[in-house]
């Protein structure tokens, strides 16, 4: 299809070039498409999949603690890409010398046709189709019977340490490929139950998502209809049952130790919902005065990590509860790869070239297995049982033209007493077997946790993984569906405000704005997290919606910065809760008041400024210049506290030349004082100068 896009885009130029009517329209048109081209380069350059679930949750999850330095070439070239969309479309216009020609409109007609046409061929078809086929709302009761939790006690219960390496796939094993890059996991899958043929099923490419897949037995999907909510979650996938969650229930303590940061993607929110009782991350190693040599851009080397985790290991082993150890290396990241202080002089010689991945790669076959050495060496090796994986395939990297050839497997491998040395081929299955096969050698009667079913178990019954790899996943999405009910549970008929101003929606904390859209038969169908004001307007008519906001977003004159929920049905009515009936908790689906009119318009706070100021007691004079600003008035607000304590608010109506002046006062010391404006999505305020100053009554800032 490459060449049916090239060919079209050389049309396209050509249809731009033939007349000079419409050609603004060409002009913009040819832009927009060649721009959202340059945008599907760089996701797939990140992902290495176009824009596939991975990128929809990067997009919504916090993203604190990536190292994006590793990406700048990515994104330089994107960059680039960017300014070529916008400016060679109008170079080519402004160096024509137009002829008037009698077919302008025809010619306009066979460029839109052939602009659809490069749609179509394009990837972006591609990737909108397939994410609508894994998003679209399905029924998933069929399957539900199929998710299994684990309920019967452990009879023999062994310690576990579960060593994830980033990326580390199956494939760096392959001798023929790789020759004498990885000699010590290969030693170790000699001595191992050594799983061959491992597939990634959708939802479980990226770290984050790999974690969830192997030890919940379900992909990762976001919260319904809104992938931009990780960060407003109070809990991770709070319905699962996960392999922490259920050792926890016999009696295990869980610890993870991983050098990048917690925060980045939701991964310490997850482990911190699902039994783990002791999270370590970048944060944590920064306490421990840790030279800053043995730091990346996305955190502590392996080396350091890992004697760490051995330094752990005997810790908890000492101890005598049973326990499971997580660690999750990060040196051999994508694109290039990390060398740590231990491995500065290690290089790999190959037909490839000195490529920083490799030697990344072997210095990480070195550590890894110097860890598992150490652990089974130790006298509480034999009561351990150690998993070495991959957390996911490999994302695009500097070795993804090698990888291109060949058959790409994830890296399981089993190492313990009574474990004996084997390849078992995993017919059909996927990372989400992963807990449940670990599960399996424990205590055999257990074979299945969430989706995942134990690779060990000649009977085992079709589920996730099968779906997956069978007719092209056609069947998957009711897998992803199942999985995004987890984030909320059934109950989400009754609302209410927590203690902590967290709107609570079944099993749910969610930080407000919060958007919920209801169905004929008061199913929830979406969450709305982001451009919740937009999307009000922009709903289904025919169903419900509940509004969670402050009673500013919903009335002129509410000025006490208490909270407020709308319930509106555009033909049933509508019924404002107020801050008190709102924490006592009501029925979404409870008789509303008759109403006449438009839907009301709703306002949302937008900040004016960009962080917050410590500021000292007094009264101050907030002085603004805007050079676009709403047609009436709105109200204007001082917040602290990270945006959850009003300071002061006032109503305010611009001058002729945009002035707004906002007098206000302070009884005490502010740390993160910033100020936000109350708009509908419609209305702009563009602030030409901000000054926030001292009144002559007193006070500094």
């Amino acid at each position: 299809m490459t060449w049916i896009l090239l060919l079209s885009l050389l049309l396209l130029t050509v249809l731009l070039l033939a007349s000079r009517r419409w050609v603004w329209w060409k002009v913009s048109l040819m832009s927009v498409l060649l721009l959202a081209l340059s945008g599907w380069w760089l996701i797939n350059k990140l992902s290495g999949d176009g824009l596939n679930a991975a990128t929809l949750y990067h997009l919504g999850a916090d993203m604190e603690g990536a190292g994006v330095a590793d990406f700048k070439g990515y994104i330089a070239g994107f960059i680039a890409l960017a300014l070529a969309s916008l400016l060679l479309p109008l170079l080519l216009v402004r160096r024509r010398t137009w002829k008037e020609s009698r077919h302008g409109g025809a010619v306009f007609a066979g460029f839109a046709a052939t602009w659809l046409v490069a749609i179509a061929v394009s990837p972006l078809y591609r990737d909108g189709h397939r994410l609508y086929q894994q998003t679209r709302p399905v029924d998933y009761t069929v399957i539900a019977p199929e998710y299994k939790v684990p309920q019967q006690p452990l009879r023999k219960p062994r310690n576990i340490v579960w060593i994830y390496g980033e990326s580390l796939e199956r494939t760096y094993l392959d001798e023929a490929a790789f020759p004498g890059l990885m000699p010590n996991l290969n030693r170790l899958a000699a001595q191992s139950l050594d799983v061959r043929g491992l597939a990634q099923a959708e939802g479980g490419g990226w770290t984050i998502a790999g974690l969830v897949s192997s030890m919940c037995g379900v992909p990762l999907t976001t919260a319904q209809g809104d992938e931009n909510s990780m960060d407003r979650m109070g809990s991770f996938l709070p319905e699962a049952v996960c392999l922490g969650d259920y050792l926890k229930q016999q009696g295990y303590t869980n610890h993870y130790l991983g050098g990048a940061n917690g925060l980045f993607a939701g991964k310490g929110q997850f482990l911190a919902t699902h039994g783990f009782d002791e999270v370590h991350d970048l944060a944590w190693f920064k306490q421990q005065k840790i030279a800053r040599s043995h730091f990346s851009t996305w955190g502590v080397h392996d080396d350091v990590l890992l004697d760490k985790a051995y330094d752990r290991f005997m810790q908890l082993s000492k101890a005598g509860q049973p326990f499971m150890l997580t660690t999750l290396t990060m040196d051999t990241h994508h694109p290039a790869g990390h060398l740590p202080v231990a491995c500065k002089r290690t290089r790999y010689q190959s037909d490839y070239g000195n490529i920083g991945l490799l030697n990344a790669l072997k210095c990480t076959d070195g550590l890894i297995s110097r860890l598992v050495d150490r652990i089974q060496a130790s006298p509480y090796g034999e009561d351990t049982l150690i998993v070495v994986a991959s957390d996911h395939l490999a994302m695009p990297n500097d070795l993804s033209h090698v990888l291109a050839k060949q058959k790409r497997e994830n890296l399981l491998l089993f190492l313990g007493k009574d474990i004996a040395p084997r390849q078992l081929a995993a017919t059909a299955g996927s990372t989400l077997d992963s807990g449940a096969t670990l599960l399996s050698l424990v205590d055999p009667d257990i074979k299945a946790i969430g989706f995942g079913r134990s690779l060990l178990d000649p009977q085992r019954a079709d589920s996730a993984s099968v779906a997956a790899l069978r007719d092209g996943g056609k069947d998957f999405p009711r897998y992803l569906a199942f999985s995004r009910s987890l984030w909320l549970g059934d109950t989400t008929r009754q609302l209410r405000i927590d203690d902590d101003n967290q709107v609570v929606v079944g099993l749910q904390h969610v930080q407000p704005p919060v958007l919920l859209e209801y169905d004929k038969q008061w199913d929830l169908k979406s969450v709305y997290l982001e451009n919740t004001s937009k999307q009000f307007e922009q709903a289904d008519p025919a169903n419900t919606l509940a509004y969670v906001d402050r009673c500013t977003a919903f009335e002129d004159g509410s000025a006490d910065g208490d909270w407020c929920a709308m319930l509106v049905h555009r033909e049933k009515g509508i019924k404002l809760y107020r801050d008190d009936q709102l924490r006592q908790g009501f029925a979404v689906d409870a008789p509303l008041d008759a109403f006449n009119g438009p839907l009301p318009s709703i306002r949302q706070a937008h900040m004016i400024t960009q962080k917050g100021r410590r500021t000292r007691a007094g009264q101050y004079i907030l002085q603004l210049v805007a050079k676009q600003s709403p047609d009436r008035g709105f109200w204007i607000e001082a917040v602290s506290s990270k945006r959850k304590v009003v300071v002061a608010q006032q109503w305010v109506e611009p001058d002729a030349e945009g002035r707004i002046t906002v007098p206000f006062g302070l009884d005490h010391e502010v740390d993160d004082l910033e100020i936000r404006a109350w708009l509908n999505h419609a209305e702009k305020l563009a602030v030409d100068t901000f000054a926030l100053v001292p009144s002559r009554r007193g006070g500094r800032s």
